[in-house]
C-alpha cells in the first residue's frame, strides 16, 4: 500500500475546491452585511403607495397575497410578516413596506444581481445533494487545515515552533467572541 502524501493530498483538495472556497468565502462577505445592503438584488424602481389595512389581527397570509394583486404585483408570494409598525410583503420581484397607523409605504421593484444572486445562493441551498456535497466540502476543509499544519516539518514556521501558536490564537478568537457578544 502506498503512502498517503499528505502535501500532494492537501495541494489536489485546494485544487479541486478553490472555486467553492472563494464562492463562499465572496457570499459570506455578502450575506454579512445583507441587512444594511441587498447585495442579491438590486432596486429597478420605487413607487409609493398608501393603503387601508384592517387590523393586525387580521393582516393574513391570504390578506397580504390579495393586496399584493390589487397593487398590480403579479410575481410569486414568498412571506409577509407585521414586525415594529411595519406590514411587510415579500415577493419574488418586489418587496412592499407599508406603515400600520398610516398606511403609507412602498412598493420596490428589483432584479437579482447577475452572479452575486447565485452565488448566495449557495448558502441557502437545502436539496439533498447539495447538503451531501457540502458535508464532503466540509471535511475537506478539515483534512486541508490538518494537512497544512504538517507541511513544513522543521524551522522557525514549522508546526512545533510557530504554527500550534497561531492555531491557538485562531481557536481562541472565535470563542472569546462568543463568550463576549454571543
Amino acid at each position: 500500500m502506498k503512502k498517503i502524501d499528505f502535501r500532494n493530498l492537501h495541494r489536489d483538495l485546494g485544487y479541486f475546491y478553490i472555486g467553492l472556497i472563494v464562492s463562499f468565502a465572496f457570499s459570506g462577505l455578502l450575506m454579512n452585511h445583507r441587512d444594511v445592503w441587498h447585495p442579491e438584488k438590486y432596486t429597478t424602481d420605487t413607487k409609493t403607495i398608501e393603503v387601508k389595512l384592517p387590523q393586525e389581527s387580521d393582516i393574513t397570509e391570504k390578506f397580504a397575497e390579495e393586496l399584493g394583486k390589487k397593487l398590480g404585483i403579479e410575481d410569486k408570494f414568498r412571506r409577509h410578516n407585521v414586525k415594529k409598525g411595519e406590514f411587510k410583503i415579500s415577493f419574488e420581484n418586489h418587496d412592499v413596506e407599508i406603515d400600520i397607523k398610516t398606511g403609507k409605504g412602498e412598493i420596490v421593484t428589483f432584479i437579482k444581481t447577475p452572479i452575486i444572486s447565485q452565488t448566495m445562493k449557495l448558502h441557502k441551498n437545502t436539496s439533498d445533494f447539495w447538503i451531501y456535497y457540502s458535508d464532503i466540502f466540509a471535511i475537506s476543509l478539515i483534512v486541508i487545515a490538518l494537512t497544512g499544519t504538517i507541511m513544513i516539518k522543521a524551522g522557525k514556521f514549522s508546526w512545533k515552533n510557530r504554527g500550534w501558536k497561531l492555531a491557538v490564537a485562531g481557536v481562541v478568537f472565535p470563542l472569546l467572541f462568543l463568550l463576549f457578544f454571543g
